[in-house]
Parts: C-alpha cells; sequence; structure tokens
C-alpha cells in the first residue's frame, strides 16, 4: 500500500525540470524573387504607377523594396520631383537640391539622401505660414496691416522650364473681421515690387515703391472680376496659379446664411493670366497675405500642387499691349508725415 500510495504521489506530482531560456528563430530571409522575377528596370516603372499611400503600403511589406523605393532612382525621389516642383523652402532649398549640388561625404563618398524623408519633409513644411504665424492656420492679427508670409518660395526660373505644370497655391477663409488680399512679392531679391488680388473688389493691383522717404508708390490696377456685394466680407477660397511667366488668380465666394445658394460652394471665377513677371527682381517669389485690419481671423493654406480649378485663359488685361490697366500713383505729402508723427 505505501509503494502504491508512493507510486500515485509520483503520479500527480512529477518533478519539475530545471527552465531553459527560449531561443527565437532567426527571421526568414528577404525574398527578392519579385525583382529577380522582373528586374529592377520593370519594377520601378511599375511602382512610378503608384500614388502615395499605395507607395507607403508597398515600403511596409519589405525592407528590400522600401530601400529600393528610397532610393536615388526610386519613386519617392520622382514623385517628389514633379509634386514640388518650383517650390522652394528656405532651409533646405527645392526638392532635388542635394541631388544637384553634388555634395560629398567623408572619404569623396556621395552622401547617401533617403528621399521618402525628404518628401515628408517637403509635404509637412510647404503649405505653412512664417513667423509669427507658424503654422497651417492663421487665427489672429495683432496688428492692422500684419503680412503673413508662406513659407515656401515660388522659382520662376524652374516654372519657366517647357516640362513644368505650374504651381498653384489655395488658401480658405472661414473668419475675416475685415478685409485680406493674396500676393506675390519680389522682396526676396531685393526688389520692391507685388501683384496683389483682393477677393473682395476682384481688381488686381500690381505696386513698385520707387522712394521710401517719403514714401512714393507707381503702380497700376486692373478689375477682372466683379466686387462682392456691399458690406460683405470674403469667405471662401482664394488661390493663385503661376505657370510659364504668367500668373492668375482664382476665388469662390461662399453663400452666406440666407442667401441663395447657402450650404453649396459658390462657382470659382478666375482673372485668367492677368499679369507676366517682368515687373519681378530675380527668380524667387514669395506668396503672402495682407491682412488689413487687426483681429480674430480663420485663414489656412488648403491646397498646393500642380492643378489650379480650371485652367486659366489669356485676358485683354494682361500686362502689355492691348492692356486695360488704370494708373494707381501715390505719394506721401510732407504734410501728412508730420501730422502722423505728432499724432
Amino acid at each position: 500500500m505505501a509503494f502504491r500510495a508512493a507510486e500515485q504521489g509520483q503520479f500527480l506530482f512529477p518533478r519539475l525540470r530545471q527552465k531553459t531560456s527560449f531561443i527565437a528563430p532567426p527571421p526568414p530571409p528577404e525574398d527578392p524573387s519579385l525583382i529577380l522575377a522582373i528586374g529592377e528596370v520593370p519594377y520601378f516603372a511599375a511602382v512610378a504607377l503608384l500614388d502615395n499611400t499605395s507607395l507607403c503600403q508597398l515600403d511596409a511589406t519589405n525592407r528590400t523594396l522600401n530601400a529600393m523605393n528610397r532610393s536615388h532612382v526610386g519613386p519617392w525621389r520622382a514623385n517628389g520631383g514633379r509634386g514640388f516642383q518650383g517650390l522652394e523652402l528656405e532651409r533646405h532649398g527645392t526638392f532635388e537640391q542635394p541631388a544637384l549640388a553634388n555634395k560629398k561625404g567623408g572619404r569623396g563618398k556621395t552622401v547617401r539622401i533617403d528621399w521618402k524623408g525628404r518628401f515628408r519633409l517637403f509635404r509637412t513644411e510647404v503649405p505653412l505660414f512664417c513667423a509669427p504665424f507658424d503654422g497651417a492656420e492663421i487665427t489672429k492679427a495683432v496688428r492692422p496691416d500684419e503680412v503673413a508670409y508662406f513659407q515656401c518660395r515660388l522659382r520662376t526660373d524652374m516654372l519657366d522650364e517647357p516640362n513644368s505644370e505650374g504651381v498653384y497655391l489655395e488658401v480658405e477663409v472661414l473668419q475675416n473681421p475685415d478685409n485680406l488680399s493674396m500676393a506675390v512679392v519680389d522682396f526676396e531679391a531685393g526688389g520692391c515690387s507685388s501683384v496683389t488680388f483682393s477677393p473682395n473688389t476682384g481688381a488686381v493691383i500690381r505696386e513698385r515703391k520707387v522712394r521710401e522717404a517719403p514714401r512714393k508708390v507707381e503702380g497700376a490696377y486692373v478689375q477682372p472680376l466683379a466686387m462682392v456685394p456691399s458690406g460683405r466680407r470674403f469667405h471662401g477660397l482664394m488661390g493663385l496659379y503661376l505657370k510659364g511667366g504668367r500668373l492668375a488668380f482664382f476665388r469662390r465666394c461662399d453663400p452666406l446664411q440666407g442667401e441663395e445658394g447657402y450650404g453649396a460652394p459658390g462657382p470659382w471665377e478666375t482673372t485668367g493670366f492677368i499679369s507676366d513677371l517682368l515687373w519681378a527682381e530675380g527668380r524667387r517669389l514669395t506668396p503672402c497675405l495682407a491682412l488689413r485690419d487687426a483681429g480674430n481671423y480663420r485663414v489656412r493654406i488648403v491646397r498646393v500642387c500642380a492643378e489650379p480649378p480650371e485652367m486659366p485663359g489669356l485676358p485683354q488685361a494682361l500686362s502689355g499691349e492691348g492692356a486695360e490697366w488704370n494708373d494707381l500713383d501715390w505719394e506721401a505729402s510732407p504734410g501728412a508725415l508730420t501730422e502722423g508723427v505728432e499724432d
């Protein structure tokens, strides 16, 4: 009986074996069968047809494909070259500038660029405003006549190339205490000229400062679009399109509550290619918004691309022969300057 009890106890309570560490099996090697089967050239031709979302999903499937897509000949560089053509960031240059600069690393080696990382950088920073309006949306203007500069610059030399599709910038105005306008200036190259579009009046103004004190400005204006109803502040979308040395502006006024069509977007209107770039100094233009009054705003950048809402035509008001521009010169008088100092 004692032996049987001991045998049962051995069955019920077996001796514990010494614990051993678990060693995970090595990961399976990358399967390059896709590249071996079709070759690199057909592969790059195929992935060039993918959009950015599909390309990200492909990157997540395989480390070899991820590295190839980020490479110098990969689709991320090609997508960025098309999507950000003619755009320049102050601290980072144009999208393909590192490749054009032929920078060298240590021991004469060419610096390797992560083109997907550079694509991410440009997609994040291009649609932003400069300080003090850091970010993609303006919410407040502390002083009257504030100017909000875009963080990107427009490279007119690149946009003049035959293969350029142009650049379109669009902002949405959700809250506007008074009046605002959209402009491009040539201050980056030391110039003193600008072309401004007022969505309220439908007018385009070209100005050049010829003297600082007493202040003197020479300019001209043309009104290709009708004014918005009297007493109404502009709400909606406005944009500018630059291609082949010609500049066009767009607006879409959203009907207000109580107006016909409220709740649906209004129709797009365009000035057509209203101005050339003969007025500009250098090869860089800076887009900006002029906020006439202080107060609370809600203005945000919503699109930076190569496709405007519609392709603008060429109106008769284009600067040059047959222009319909009206002179708009003004000069501050010494009396006005004295009054301003006394106040």
